[in-house]
């Protein structure tokens, strides 16, 4: 095998399991013996164990699978033994624990201050509690009053007369002149903008109503038939991303404040939204069409194919004279849930609703400086494109094996058997299938509870993807965020890999990761370093996700 991947060519999977046996040498002059505290019968607890007298011998250490990531430049996975043999006595202890109710207030009631919680105290209590205590409220409590409390004094409101709701925000000036909201503590504002707990009226004048969050314009929306969903395109001209990108998210009248309300309208409008901007967009590139030649309106089903299809036939059929495309690749993926740790950390997307983001990246660029140290003139530099990597893999794949990557993947995963060896427990990786696409869990999972999605076409980009093919991708992905929703998942991004457009055929096909964050996976120097820690096999984790979907199925 010539790669540093878990794939191997034929269609299987390889790993390295690790057996450690090993000595070590003493190499501290002195022993620090003291109690450590008592057991109930008065015996001291000693420290002595911690300082052995002579040479330690660790015999029979824990067993370790480490698996090579199917993609070498994303590092490997490292599977504790003696944890995933536990977790697979029953997959579906796999799952994280459903939030408890909480509330300091009726804590406050439960501790015998009813009376003075009446009488104002609570009030007052609210004012002079530290900032992080704050914090863990907003984000934990799940008492509308209590959060409203909290609400009112993270930021200024204006407030309906009559019945003293919320109907907007108070603002002033900025030094140049732009309006800005009055907000006391931003991190308090952003983490009761983001609890559901929050009476929706709040959260709408707080986060939710168009243009609350700045001056982005809106350029696209689309809505579902029965109008029950509805998303909003804004442009985020001043972008990170340059050349700036899109943001199409759910509109604030169709909220969705877990995975769980997320509908397969929801998922097709916001990547129908992702499709029609990158048409639209090649089609000028193109000369296929002019900004006047597009409505003023979201593009139909039929509208978007048709474009879809003569932007491929003016790809494969080039006039003469026609400039190479300015932007050739895609970026697309977004983020679903936030969470603020009381210490001001961030920990995740900047809105607890789906976060989606796409642009597109140029082709090529100027280095800068033009020239090295030589004086010769230095080449074009590539902007960036995680989709990139995976083509650059992919073809030396080809190149060393005469076999196409994808397909020695897919085989893999058909054809898998367990870690462990035990034939009598589930082996199988996949959790949803149809004729286009494959959802399953990879043999070497980046995030503990990675998914990835492959599209079983030899399609590789958005553009060379069929109607068929994009309405099982957007089902695809509503099914693994389902999956992942149903063992507890709160917080999950996803990420596009894909092809260069236009490019030649390296057997790359559209590919996207699923990376949930869980309460103890910190982003420490083993991920810092690519190698990535594992307590469960992926195939028990793959029938937790079956089970999940099952149930969900079962609920409707």
């Amino acid at each position: 095998m010539l790669f540093r991947s878990c794939v191997t060519p034929e269609g299987g999977f390889r790993y390295t399991v690790h057996e450690p046996s090993y000595s070590v040498i003493i190499l501290r002059r002195n022993d620090y013996i003291e109690p450590l505290g008592h057991f109930e019968d008065g015996e001291p607890h000693m420290n002595r164990v911690n300082f052995p007298e002579g040479d330690v011998a660790v015999e029979r250490a824990s067993t370790i699978f480490e698996v090579p990531n199917m993609f070498p430049f994303r590092g490997a996975t490292y599977i504790n033994k003696a944890w995933a043999d536990e977790n697979a006595v029953d997959p579906r202890r796999i799952r994280l624990p459903d939030p408890d109710e909480m509330s300091l207030k009726k804590a406050l009631e439960r501790a015998g201050l009813e009376g003075d919680c009446r009488d104002g105290f609570a009030e007052r209590f609210y004012e002079y509690l530290p900032e992080p205590v704050v914090i863990a409220l907003a984000k934990c409590s799940t008492d509308p009053d209590e959060l409203v409390r909290l609400a009112e004094g993270a930021c200024r409101f204006t407030h309906d007369p009559d019945t003293g709701r919320p109907v907007g925000l108070a603002y002033r000036r900025d030094g140049s002149g732009r309006a800005r909201p009055i907000i006391s503590s931003r991190t308090r504002f952003e983490t009761l903008a983001n609890n559901p707990a929050l009476p929706e009226d709040y959260r709408r004048v707080m986060v939710l109503r168009p243009g609350v969050q700045g001056e982005s314009e809106i350029v696209g929306e689309w809505r579902s038939p029965d109008g029950r969903s509805h998303v909003f395109e804004y442009l985020r001209a001043n972008s990170y991303i340059p050349w700036g990108h899109y943001a199409a998210n759910m509109a604030d009248d169709a909220v969705r404040y877990s995975i769980a309300e997320l509908t397969e309208a929801d998922v097709s409008g916001m990547r129908h939204l992702y499709y029609q901007r990158t048409y639209v967009r090649l089609a000028r590139d193109l000369g296929i069409a002019g900004e006047g030649d597009f409505p003023r309106r979201s593009l139909d089903a039929a509208e978007l194919e048709n474009l879809r299809a003569q932007i491929v036939d003016a790809l494969s059929n080039p006039s003469p004279g026609t400039a190479p495309l300015a932007f050739d690749r895609t970026l697309w993926g977004w983020n679903f849930g936030f969470d603020y740790a009381p210490s001001g950390y961030r920990l995740h997307a900047s809105h607890q609703q789906v976060h989606q983001q796409y642009a597109m990246v140029p082709a090529g660029k100027s280095v800068f400086p033009p020239t090295n140290q030589s004086g010769q003139a230095e080449t074009e530099l590539f902007p960036y494109a995680c989709g990139d990597l995976v083509e650059s893999f992919a073809a030396e794949w080809f190149g060393r094996t005469g076999t196409s990557f994808f397909d020695s993947l897919e085989r893999a995963v058909r054809s898998n058997c367990r870690m462990d060896g035990d034939n009598r427990r589930p082996s199988d990786l996949v959790v949803h299938e149809d004729e286009n696409v494959m959802v399953f869990v990879p043999k070497a999972q980046t995030s503990q509870w990675e998914l990835n999605l492959l599209v079983l076409r030899p399609v590789g980009n958005i553009v060379e993807a069929g109607s068929g093919i994009r309405a099982s991708i957007d089902r695809g992905i509503l099914a693994a965020a389902k999956a992942l929703a149903g063992l507890g998942v709160r917080m999950v991004n996803v990420s596009e890999y894909s092809a260069r457009i236009g490019g030649p055929d390296t057997g790359q096909r559209l590919f996207y990761t699923f990376l949930p964050r869980l309460p103890e996976s910190p982003g420490a120097f083993s991920e810092a370093q690519l190698r990535w820690i594992n307590g469960h096999y992926p195939e028990d984790f793959a029938a937790a996700l079956r089970a999940s979907v099952g149930s969900a199925d079962g609920d409707r």
